[in-house]
């Protein structure tokens, strides 16, 4: 007889968001170790994944959003890591700076998508503005 043993899940879920304003500008927030990216983080236990796209959202960058459409998914294999995304517009708040962001603010795509440096973020945001993209599935290591 073989025994199975159940393994605990090891991965990491996160949710992100592209939000964009009236003015068609991206909401980005500066890290403090990854630098300008879009808010997002963690899904916690019993949340939404676009639950947690609204409420890091918030907590990062002062702003409410309204999710327009579920974007995709980046999966880091070797990480253990799924990144969902979401495209949202803003519906209220003020940009406001946390812990987990230096700087918050507004700015034209084009800006925007130059001031993003960290791994494939920028990326990521390039994909969900193009509606020809999405949904998509994108495995790296």
């Amino acid at each position: 007889m073989v025994l199975k043993v159940r393994v605990t899940p090891k991965h990491i879920i996160s949710a992100a968001t592209v939000v964009l304003n009236d003015k068609n500008e991206v909401l980005l927030i500066k890290g403090p170790r990854r630098g300008w990216e879009m808010p997002g983080g963690q899904v916690e236990e019993g949340e939404s994944l676009k639950g947690a796209a609204i409420r890091e959202t918030k907590e990062e960058s002062g702003i409410d959003v309204e999710i327009v459409k579920f974007c995709g998914v980046f999966q880091n294999v070797s990480g253990s890591i799924c990144n969902t995304l979401f495209l949202a517009r803003a519906v209220g708040g003020t940009p406001t700076t946390s812990p987990e962001s230096l700087e918050v603010g507004f700015y034209p795509v084009e800006q925007a998508l130059e001031m993003v440096t960290y791994m494939n973020f920028r990326e990521r945001i390039g994909y969900c503005l193009k509606e020809e993209m999405i949904p998509f599935y994108i495995e790296f290591n």
